[in-house]
C-alpha cells in the first residue's frame, strides 16, 4: 500500500462557519468546495480536513452521518505554544482549556470552533519516554 495523502473528514452544521475559522486563525486555505463541503489544507499539516454539512443525502455510511466532534479533538504540534495562546486569545477565540503541561512532557491549550470542533494546540516540552505512568511520584 501507498498512502499518497491524509485527510480527517468532520461533519459539521455549518461547513463554511468551520472552514474560515481554519482559514482565519489556524492558516489553512480552501483547497474544493461545494454545497455542503470544503476541504482545507496547508503544506506544512501533513492532512487535509474536510468539513460536510451534517445531513448530506450522499454521506456514507448513513449510521454515523451526525454531527461530528463526541471525543474528537483535531490537533497540531507547533513550535511555541504560549505565543500561540496568546495570539488565539487576543484574536477572542473560545479557549475549552488553558494551558496545561502533562507530567509526559505535553504542553497544550484547545480552542473551539464554530461548530463545536475542538482545536488542540500541543508543544512538547520534555522526553515523553521518560515518563513512568506507574510512578507514585508527582
Amino acid at each position: 500500500m501507498n498512502i499518497t495523502s491524509s485527510a480527517v473528514s468532520l461533519n459539521v452544521a455549518d461547513p463554511e462557519a468551520s472552514a474560515t475559522f481554519l482559514s482565519e486563525h489556524f492558516g489553512f486555505a480552501v483547497e474544493m468546495s461545494a454545497d455542503g463541503f470544503v476541504s482545507l489544507g496547508r503544506p506544512d499539516a501533513g492532512f487535509t480536513v474536510i468539513f460536510l454539512r451534517t445531513g448530506l443525502p450522499t454521506f456514507k455510511p448513513a449510521r454515523i452521518a451526525g454531527d461530528a466532534g463526541q471525543g474528537l479533538l483535531v490537533v497540531f504540534t507547533v513550535d511555541d505554544i504560549d505565543a500561540e495562546y496568546e495570539r488565539v486569545r487576543a484574536e477572542g477565540i473560545e479557549i475549552a482549556t488553558p494551558i496545561e503541561t502533562e507530567p509526559w512532557g505535553e504542553r497544550y491549550f484547545q480552542a473551539v470552533d464554530p461548530n463545536g470542533i475542538v482545536i488542540q494546540l500541543v508543544q512538547w516540552v520534555g522526553d515523553p519516554s521518560t515518563y513512568d505512568a506507574n510512578s507514585t511520584e508527582s
